[in-house]
């Protein structure tokens, strides 16, 4: 299979998307220059990745929203082809309108960055298959926004379909406000689409993907999705 890691100006997450698909998946990957108007036929999956794009000038993902790739990008997560966005590529999710809710300021308005536990709420996704229910996976944060909220009705569509695959929790995997980095609604980290082929998540695999780095957890991320291809 192939990865395209879409390349916004700010980004800075790309080489490690395109390294832990690559090198520590093993898989296919190239970069997308975000004025670019056609995604190659040969891309499976798409990444939004980690970063600034255009400084977070306006909002996080405002501006990235209206460049030239992400039309198409819509139209691929719209067929039912796999993407996903990693923090910024979240907040880009959400305000195209590909995934509900918005991600706000951190509670304690400070820019974080560190590890934190994550609890598998949900393996039954292209995205976590490789895991089992209820693991608990170390992967960082990095970002200053990353408090995702969502209205009640959306909470409740999101909970009752199985839609939130992450949430931030103890190394125990007990699912607590002392656990929640950020502020975020019912310690959400990680949702995933109605239709099941878009993933958005604030912390990032991309980068414990590699045993070189300490932590390996996030790698079955990326075999998940081949293995829904495969």
């Amino acid at each position: 299979m192939k990865f395209g890691i879409v390349v916004f100006p700010g980004s800075n997450c790309d080489h490690d998307a395109y390294h832990a698909a690559s090198v520590n998946a093993g898989f296919g990957a190239q970069y997308l220059w975000h004025k670019d108007t056609l995604i190659p036929d040969d891309i499976e999956c798409i990444i939004l990745p980690g970063g600034f794009s255009y400084g977070d000038y306006l909002r996080c993902g405002a501006i990235a929203q209206f460049s030239p790739l992400m039309k198409e990008v819509k139209k691929f997560g719209e067929s039912g082809k796999y993407v996903v966005g990693i923090c910024n590529g979240f907040q880009i999710l959400t305000e195209t309108g590909m995934l509900p809710g918005a991600l706000l300021k951190n509670e304690n308005l400070n820019f974080i960055c560190k590890d934190t536990n994550l609890k598998v709420i949900s393996n039954d996704s292209a995205f976590t298959s490789a895991y089992q229910k209820g693991d608990v996976i170390n992967i960082p944060i990095a970002h200053g926004e990353g408090n995702y909220y969502a209205d009640a009705d959306t909470l409740k569509m999101l909970e009752d379909e199985n839609l939130i695959v992450f949430k931030y929790s103890s190394p125990d995997g007990i699912i607590e406000k002392q656990y929640n980095p950020n502020g975020s609604v019912n310690n959400i980290a990680g949702i995933i689409s109605k239709n099941g082929n878009i993933l958005g998540m604030m912390p990032h695999p991309e980068r414990y993907s590699d045993k070189q780095l300490g932590c390996d957890d996030g790698i079955s991320i990326f075999k998940s999705i081949a293995r829904s291809l495969s």
